[in-house]
């Protein structure tokens, strides 16, 4: 696990169940372990059994950091993915306000997909297999996936106001265009098992935000001195 990944998920847990340093670290251990589980199974397709049998974990052990059993750690799962996922993209998502921004977005997301086993996404992958088993949990982790589609809205919002966008551009719609085209080229590079169409689907989703760019200003003509 990246450690600045690994770092903000200690604190986050440390903080929000009360253990100790070092039963935070016991606990993302087996949520990284059983995040990998469930990307390569399915949550259908992944027991209690599985987790602790791949994460050495007892019953009792996984009770204790997970008391509402496998929904819980799936909640957890998510939270996992969904840093992971974001920390992958920065520097650049924190400041989509610039064309060299989302052009080094473009490149680092595909550099992160590229390098994972499962090429598709982990978080709307759960999204979609929790919507019909456990709508709660679905609820959860579609705040995450919202999240992460504010952080390209952010940035667009701030080239608006720097005149970088045409006036009357929608910083909401365009982030959601953009957002779609990411998930989509997802889903179509983990069937096809290639990065092709998801370098595809962001070139386009660029060449369409730059559709929207301001007009550069015009030079103005030089006054015809008078004789």
């Amino acid at each position: 696990m990246d450690y600045a990944v690994q770092r903000s998920i200690l604190r986050t847990v440390a903080a929000e169940t009360h253990i100790t340093p070092r039963g935070a670290a016991t606990r993302a251990r087996i949520v990284e372990a059983a995040a990998d589980l469930v990307l390569a199974r399915g949550v259908g397709g992944t027991s209690l059994d599985d987790i602790r049998a791949g994460t050495a974990t007892s019953k009792s052990q996984l009770f204790h950091y997970f008391p509402g059993g496998k929904s819980d750690l799936i909640g957890a799962i998510a939270a996992f993915q969904s840093e992971r996922v974001l920390e992958a993209q920065r520097p650049f998502l924190d400041a989509l306000d610039t064309w060299e921004a989302w052009e080094g977005w473009r490149d680092a997301v595909i550099a992160h997909y590229c390098s994972q086993p499962s090429w598709g996404c982990p978080i709307g992958a759960l999204a979609s297999e929790l919507i019909g088993t456990d709508p709660a949990r679905a609820a959860d982790v579609a705040a995450y996936m919202d999240r992460w589609r504010g952080y390209l809205q952010a940035g667009l919002t701030r080239m608006l106001a720097a005149g970088l966008l045409r006036a009357g551009s929608d910083p909401e719609k365009l982030s959601l265009s953009i957002f779609a085209s990411l998930q989509g080229g997802l889903l179509l590079t983990q069937t096809m098992q290639s990065s092709k169409p998801l370098e595809a689907a962001l070139d386009a989703a660029l060449t369409a935000l730059r559709a929207a760019a301001a007009d550069p200003p015009r030079r103005s003509r030089p006054k015809q001195r008078t004789p």
